[in-house]
């Protein structure tokens, strides 16, 4: 099979290591849900036992995170909810959301800052986490995110700050997406040079339409990749259907960081925006391929 030629090089094919290795991310998925009106259809084609986790939208509320989170538990998943800084008013409302979140049995989170245009006591992810410290609250796992691709709101300096700030709050850390393997591949070797160990899980979309993704991408701000990814599209992957994108050979591209274990890449976290039959369908293709 042909590969992108940024890690293993194009026209080759991957060695027993890597495909390891690879098959080890690969199965260590999570399932983004998105929670919309279509969210608990969504849910039921996610597939059995496994790892999901549910976003926080500010035209919604943490509750209504929460009450997504504890359908899909029902379901048999394990859920991590997103806890979003600016969507969270102060103590008083944390506290809640923490009795509410133990009160459902969930023993992981995700903590970002969010988009809310008027957030409370809370201005960041750095903030909340303290103040989950300060609480004590029930996860065993806390996750925050990372940006290879950069934030069109904060410099690049400062998001890594923030990754070396939060490494005493959190466990692991998930990437926004990022179309280019070469970056991605780079700002790995970066933040370990700058003492940032948290594992990674690589942010990767599910298996989407093209031109919907790249409106996405675009909406969400990763602009420059998107250019990439336009100019690229070789990277469409081999097993979805024409004019889709599949990450398969981003991953391909990517098995020498992957097999490397100074790299600390632990999984990956599929953005299904809700598209979870088809994505459902190109995950389970990419884990019978790797381990063929």
């Amino acid at each position: 099979m042909a590969l992108w030629p940024f890690g293993t090089k194009e026209g080759t094919s991957l060695s027993k290591e890597q495909k390891a290795a690879l098959a080890a991310v690969v199965a260590n998925a999570k399932y983004e849900l998105l929670p919309l009106k279509n969210v608990r259809d969504q849910a039921a084609a996610v597939p059995p036992k496994s790892q999901v986790t549910v976003t926080a939208s500010p035209q919604h509320t943490l509750e209504t995170t929460l009450e997504v989170s504890e359908f899909v538990v029902g379901l048999g998943h394990a859920v991590t909810p997103h806890f979003s800084a600016r969507m969270t008013r102060d103590k008083a409302h944390l506290a809640a959301l923490l009795a509410r979140a133990k009160q459902i049995g969930l023993t992981r989170v995700f903590v970002v800052g969010g988009d809310a245009k008027e957030p409370g006591d809370f201005k960041d992810g750095l903030s909340l986490l303290r103040a989950m410290s300060e609480l004590g609250h029930p996860f065993e796992h806390v996750g925050v995110p990372a940006y290879p691709d950069g934030h069109a709101e904060i410099s690049d300096d400062a998001l890594m700050q923030a990754l070396k700030d939060k490494q005493q709050y959190a466990d692991s850390m998930t990437t926004q997406m990022c179309f280019d393997p070469e970056k991605v591949a780079t700002w790995v070797g970066q933040i370990r040079r700058e003492g940032v160990t948290l594992p990674i899980n690589l942010g990767i979309p599910g298996a989407l339409e093209i031109t919907k993704l790249m409106t996405i991408a675009a909406r969400i701000g990763v602009g420059q990749s998107t250019k990439f990814l336009s100019k690229n599209l070789g990277l469409v992957g081999a097993l979805v259907n024409p004019g889709a994108y599949g990450a398969d050979t981003f991953l391909k591209s990517m098995a020498d960081e992957i097999a490397d274990p100074s790299a600390k890449i632990a999984g990956i976290h599929i953005f299904t925006m809700n598209q979870v039959p088809s994505t459902a369908a190109w995950h389970q293709k990419l884990t019978e391929e790797l381990r063929g």
